[in-house]
């Protein structure tokens, strides 16, 4: 992300939200990983689930981000 004039209204809110959005990120990347070599139907059922609430809490993320900017 680039560099803004202004700060934004809450700097560690900020901070905290991009770190969120960071690690969901790569969670989700192992959690794809792992789907790769799961045969077991309800485990990738479950892995799925998992990425699908990461995906939502990067998405409510990204939302509080863009308010606070």
């Amino acid at each position: 992300m680039g560099e803004r004039l202004l700060p934004s209204d809450d700097p560690v809110a900020e901070q905290v939200l991009e770190w969120t959005i960071d690690r969901d990120s790569r969670d989700i990347r192992q959690l794809m990983r792992w789907l790769e070599k799961t045969d077991g139907r309800r485990d990738r059922i479950t892995l799925l689930a998992r990425v699908t609430d990461l995906i939502e809490e990067i998405r409510y993320a990204m939302k509080r981000l863009d308010e606070l900017r």
